[in-house]
């Protein structure tokens, strides 16, 4: 049995004070260690947050039952008695950075679900911890940042699902709290224009990649990747599969999921047609305008929400169990959609790429023929949709073809998940197609509603394409006009319906690493020709049984596709306990599997 002095440096004592030296031996345990170090102290404080970091490892010492012989401590060890939680400054999707007391123990994933349990937001597995991008700022530029606090919230008051006055308990304290609340759960007035002007915009995937390789490690500690005290990080939705939005509950996470899609499309990160944009900005204008009109407080029964979610479990058990002779019903008739569409084949010594054939959509394959008469032999060409890329393009303004298109469309979306004509949700599909059509249409007589103009600035709806491209007096009747497919939606149905779009666009959830480059989405990992930016490979998640990533970053990889397989193990009947271990297996490479 060795014995030696042991070295710690307590943070309490002051930067200047030296280390207190205790004597020990190789069989005491972590919790004898910090016993005597506390007597030596003769501090009298609450010392349960404390622990020690061992600072040449970059490791925690936690595991308090452990002997200093079996954590390999000896007496060269240089080791800190520190809190577990410190403030932390988060940046947040609306703009806004709140201050806050964060757990730098643990894994930043159980971070996270601290995190999201002090905000009110549920879900927190698809949210995650990002370093933000450094901004070159001039002198004159700099302003004092606004920062909300909530570093003197108990942690020990921050529980589930107890509301007063339509907000968490923890947040009804004080005025102060309440602004802290109204922030989080209620979208941002529109940015400026000078202020989307200056924030950073990726030129290019690689910018994109870049972006991405700052995601913090979610199975390491803050402290493990370098973040001290009062650090600022961003607090963003990593994962695009946002499960089991319910308005009623989900007030901060739908506003805080709104201000993230909203500057994805004003900064150009998901491109969008110009008649999308449009939309966008009426959308924008719409909830702003709503947001100060209608009253955003919830009151909720604890005991008539369990009566509803049972009522609602039952109604989803009777649709079902009446519908099975249907179901075999429909399977054993397939339906097929069949008509004159037009293919187009790039080709370079002519322009006319497009040329009408016959066409054929059954099961999750599309076959076309030179006529309708040959359609009854052998097709020209059969292509199978499974795992394809489906990308829209359709020309709005011209208002034609559209029951076609939204009914071809919604085919397609749903051949490329593997799923027929057959299938359920093709109706609703295609009313979804058909809604966002109908909000993009216009009277076609360049005329607005009559509203003051100075109460609109266009520019702040726009991106900077757009801004650059039109003056605001071009703008401002288009995006009125587009109001006008909105106007009946209330604050809720309008940014719902804003998400919603958001997910249709090609790029959504999209996210790109390394420079080669790959593309991480929800459902599949795509590789891009960054000649001219076009998927020439695509790989589905469902048809993967294991992976390796032989590149620096793999653990960003790693993290993307294990996350989103974590995510599809997701289901409205599981209670909200998530399984931490599943997720770090998952997120930790290859091997797990």
């Amino acid at each position: 049995m060795a014995a030696w002095d042991l070295s710690i440096t307590v943070e309490e004592l002051g930067p200047e004070a030296p280390p207190i030296n205790i004597s020990v031996t190789s069989d005491l345990h972590i919790g004898g260690v910090i016993l005597k170090l506390v007597e030596k102290t003769q501090m009298k404080c609450d010392w349960s947050d404390h622990a020690l970091w061992w600072a040449q490892k970059q490791q925690w010492v936690l595991r308090t039952s452990w002997t200093l012989e079996k954590c390999g401590i000896h007496a060269d060890a240089s080791l800190v008695f520190i809190p577990q939680h410190k403030a932390l400054r988060l940046g947040l999707p609306n703009g806004c950075t709140v201050r806050l007391q964060v757990c730098f123990s643990g894994p930043v994933f159980r971070t996270v679900l601290g995190i999201c349990k002090m905000l009110n937001v549920r879900r927190p597995e698809e949210l995650s911890l990002l370093r933000p991008v450094e901004e070159k700022k001039k002198k004159k530029d700099q302003v004092v940042e606004e920062v909300y606090d909530l570093t003197e919230v108990p942690r020990t008051s921050v529980s589930q699902a107890c509301l007063y006055n339509g907000m968490p308990a923890h947040f009804a304290d004080s005025p102060q709290c309440e602004a802290v609340y109204r922030m989080l759960s209620v979208p941002q007035p529109p940015p400026a224009p000078e202020l989307i002007s200056k924030q950073y915009r990726p030129a290019s995937v690689v910018d994109k990649a870049h972006i991405n390789s700052r995601w913090l490690d979610s199975s390491r500690s803050l402290m493990q990747q370098g973040v001290q005290e009062n650090d600022r990080l961003w607090l963003r939705f990593k994962y695009a599969t946002f499960h089991d939005l319910e308005p009623k509950y989900d007030a901060v996470r739908l506003a805080q999921l709104y201000e993230q899609a909203r500057w994805a499309i004003l900064l150009e990160d998901v491109d969008c047609t110009e008649e999308e944009m449009m939309l966008f900005g009426a959308l924008q204008y719409h909830i702003s305008k709503r947001s100060l009109s209608e009253p955003q407080t919830v009151n909720s029964n604890a005991a008539m929400d369990d009566l509803e979610s049972a009522l609602q479990s039952l109604e989803v058990k009777m649709d079902g169990d009446g519908s099975t002779v249907n179901d075999m019903l429909d399977d054993m008739a397939v339906p097929e959609l069949s008509g004159y569409l037009k293919i187009f084949r790039p080709k370079r010594l002519t322009l006319k790429g497009y040329k009408q054939y016959w066409f054929k959509f059954q099961d999750t394959c599309i076959s076309y023929f030179k006529s309708k008469e040959d359609s009854f032999g052998e097709p020209i060409q059969q292509i199978h949709l499974k795992g394809c890329e489906v990308v829209p393009d359709v020309n709005v303004a011209g208002q034609k073809f559209e029951e076609q298109y939204a009914r071809w469309m919604a085919a397609c979306r749903l051949a490329s998940k593997g799923r027929s004509l057959a299938d359920s949700s093709f109706q609703s599909e295609i009313q979804s197609i058909r809604s966002f059509l109908a909000m993009q249409k216009t009277s076609g007589h360049g005329s607005a509603p009559a509203t003051d103009d100075a109460a609109i600035n266009s520019y702040s709806l726009v991106s900077p394409r757009y801004q650059k491209k039109y003056k605001a007096k071009q703008l401002t009747p288009r995006i009125l006009e587009a109001c006008q497919n909105v106007a009946q939606l209330s604050w809720t149905e309008a940014l719902l319906r804003f998400l919603q779009i958001w997910q249709t666009l090609p790029d959504f959830g999209v996210s790109y690493v390394v420079d080669e480059v790959l593309g991480i989405a929800p459902n599949r990992l795509i590789r891009i020709d960054l000649g001219v930016g076009d998927v020439v490979k695509t790989w589905r998640y469902n048809n993967m049984r294991q992976w390796n990533v032989n590149w620096e970053i793999r653990q960003i990889v790693h993290e993307f596709i294990g996350g989103y397989i974590f995510m599809s193990t997701r289901s409205r009947e599981q209670s909200d306990t998530l399984n931490e271990e599943l997720f770090h297996k998952l997120t930790g490479g290859h091997e797990a599997l």
